[in-house]
């Protein structure tokens, strides 16, 4: 079974939409993003507020069966973990010619059904991310694929990951080894929105972006 319970909600629910967290040889609570650390774990539903209502109420202790600390940036140390973790796969990506950067490049992606995600700096222009959402909006409408987009990061971070400079919008190509990012990203844009889709970028329609285990 891969399904587990949330300390907070008392909810079961999967491994996916679940963070574990471990305690760390000094005794603080450790988030292991990757679900690889040894020790006995314990989940928390995979947004924000949950991860900071488990850190405000102290349950890490009792669900772990031991004293532990919680730091007060928990909540932030997540959030860049699973920042890294997703700039890390698109920047892998792009290795393997599986992005697209600029906006032309982006639409004909998007339009031909090619793109797998599109991902907007957080400093685009309302009119880019607005001509963009709608290439994704015909090309569903079309039949085609209905392709998730994202405003996650600035474009420094994106340009760092993607090895390029002024990187407004990108296209994640859809492909088998794309699949690693496109999971990253959906994971952040869910601690962050608290939605299991993603629900970033405008868009001409409203959009997202048995038995129990609760330990490890």
């Amino acid at each position: 079974m891969n399904d587990r319970t949330c300390i907070v909600t008392r909810q079961t629910r999967e491994a996916d939409a679940l963070l574990r967290f471990v305690a760390g040889p000094d005794g603080s609570v450790v988030p292991d993003i990757k679900r690889k650390l040894p020790g006995r774990g314990c989940w928390v539903t995979a947004d924000r507020d949950h991860v900071d209502r488990a850190a405000a109420k102290n349950l890490f202790s009792r669900a772990l069966k031991t004293g532990v600390t919680v730091s007060p940036e928990l909540g932030h140390m997540v959030d860049r973990l699973l920042a890294s973790a997703t700039l890390g796969a698109l920047g892998l990506a792009r290795k393997a010619g599986l992005v697209a950067l600029g906006a032309a490049k982006v639409d004909s992606a998007v339009r031909s059904g090619k793109a797998a995600a599109v991902f907007h700096a957080a400093e685009a222009s309302e009119d880019g991310v607005r001509k963009l959402a709608q290439a994704r909006h015909a090309t569903k409408t079309a039949g085609g694929p209905d392709i998730p987009a994202f405003r996650l990061f600035s474009e420094t971070e994106l340009g760092l990951a993607l090895g390029a400079t002024n990187v407004i919008h990108a296209a994640l190509l859809a492909s088998e080894a794309g699949k690693a990012a496109l999971r990253r990203a959906v994971a952040l844009d869910r601690y962050r929105t608290g939605f299991d889709t993603p629900a970033a970028a405008s868009a001409p329609e409203p959009e997202h972006t048995t038995p129990t285990k609760d330990m490890e």
